[in-house]
């Protein structure tokens, strides 16, 4: 029935306030449904929908689920899918998972010595760009994401959506600035600053050491403590009218360059 309790609930799970409330979050979609079960992230159930199924490794997935996760798998008509789903196309996959709490400890043994990559994600407003930021991260291939005094919600559907599932793999953890600047100050992991007037160019900086890349919010920016706390502040040159990228745009250019510094070294 549209009107079940459970459907309401996994509609109410769209809401932030429900799912603070509630510890309790939403992952839909195949890939990255596939991605949380590989990585044998805890499930509460999974609500399926056949007729809305786009292959044929749905039923394996959901076994995997079951199995490896602890999901109680929901069969639903395609009426009730289309109520709690969230996406304009949806393929027939969707989970309800216990929100759980990353902080700084989660990253501990993730360092790789001289080659340790970090990113920082500070106050980023818009969830599309912080799921992106996470597939970035993920293909460049650090070893931590950092999203310190966080102005969106890390589960919200539309992080889980634009990470394409990443958000499960790779170590991300939640803190505050000042948490996050003591952490990477007693490991000895130094600091680039993304900022629009810095003197430097990210492509003249030596990004190939132990490092994070430091990136703020759409609109303002990185604040006063990090601008005076990182060891290099770096910019993206600009030639024509714009005189600034999407912030996911800018954090693929300065991860990349990274990641280049560290093959060619």
């Amino acid at each position: 029935s549209l009107q079940n309790p459970r459907v309401k609930q996994v509609v109410r799970l769209r809401d932030r306030r429900d799912r603070d409330r509630e510890g309790k979050f939403l992952i839909e979609g195949y890939r990255e449904l596939n991605r949380a079960v590989a990585v044998s992230q805890p499930l509460s159930e999974v609500y399926c929908c056949r007729e809305l199924y786009l292959g044929s490794n749905e039923p394996g997935l959901l076994d995997d689920a079951a199995g490896n996760c602890g999901a109680t798998i929901q069969p639903v008509t395609e009426d009730v899918f289309r109520k709690i789903s969230y996406r304009d196309r949806p393929d027939g996959l969707i989970a309800v998972a216990p929100r759980p709490e990353w902080g700084l400890q989660r990253l501990e043994g993730q360092e790789s010595g001289i080659s340790a990559l970090y990113l920082v994600a500070q106050s980023i407003e818009k969830p599309g760009n912080l799921g992106t930021i996470l597939r970035t991260a993920d293909a460049a291939g650090v070893d931590g994401v950092v999203v310190v005094d966080q102005c969106t919600d890390l589960y919200n559907p539309n992080v889980v959506r634009a990470s394409v599932g990443t958000l499960f793999t790779v170590p991300v953890a939640e803190a505050t600035s000042d948490e996050a600047l003591e952490w990477f100050k007693q490991r000895g992991i130094r600091l680039f600053a993304t900022a629009p007037d810095a003197k430097k160019n990210y492509n003249e900086a030596d990004l190939s050491g132990p490092m994070a890349v430091v990136i703020g919010s759409e609109q303002y920016g990185l604040d006063g403590r990090w601008l005076e706390s990182t060891d290099e502040q770096i910019s993206i040159p600009m030639v024509g009218q714009a005189d600034s990228l999407n912030v996911a745009t800018s954090t693929a250019i300065v991860l990349f360059e990274a990641l280049r510094q560290r093959r060619s070294g």
